[in-house]
């Protein structure tokens, strides 16, 4: 038999040697390599569109807006978030205020202009993590979150939650205002 026939049964026979089982070595055992280096799951995530808003430059909440983020609340009263992240406006502050105080949670600021860095301390947080964001950059942060990117939000798309969960990064719209 040539050498050359050789390698290959000798490299199978090494393999085979590696792959014992308890009595002649040891197996791969996933959990126990997870439970050595565990991946932090990703945290359950709610992105939303502000509430409604007045007209202008950097403009609040209207009536309507104020009344829907006064019952925000009752849309967590089971699982608040542990974080809450609003963009850099009036209307992100205005419709998580009321949420924040109940729940004695500083707001956290991202730049609109910068998802992947509000990704990443996202992904950080423990969760539930609340974000509150635009017409123009809910699809994206859901998208970039590991969710199914939705459709395009209109201008009078207001009062609608995503909640992102699990290891799989199920996505479900939940209508929390008219």
């Amino acid at each position: 038999m040539r050498l050359r026939n050789l390698v290959p049964i000798v490299s199978i026979l090494q393999l085979a040697a590696c792959a014992s089982g308890p009595e002649g070595g040891s197996t791969y055992d996933r959990a126990a390599a997870q439970a050595v280096d565990p991946t932090p799951a990703a945290p359950d995530v709610y992105v939303m569109r502000h509430f409604e808003r007045t007209e202008g430059t950097d403009p609040g909440l209207s009536e309507e807006g104020r009344r829907h983020a006064d019952a925000l609340f009752t849309v967590f009263a089971e699982d608040p978030p542990k974080s809450i992240y609003v963009s850099t406006t009036r209307r992100a502050r205005e419709t998580a205020i009321p949420l924040a105080s109940t729940l004695g949670l500083p707001l956290k600021t991202y730049d609109p202009a910068d998802t992947p860095r509000l990704v990443a301390e996202v992904r950080r947080e423990p969760g539930p993590v609340l974000v509150i964001g635009h017409s123009n950059t809910v699809a994206d942060i859901i998208e970039q979150l590991g969710g199914a990117r939705p459709a395009p939000l209109t201008e009078s798309d207001f009062g609608d939650v995503w909640h992102i969960s699990g290891a799989e990064r199920h996505t479900e719209r939940l209508r929390v205002a008219p």
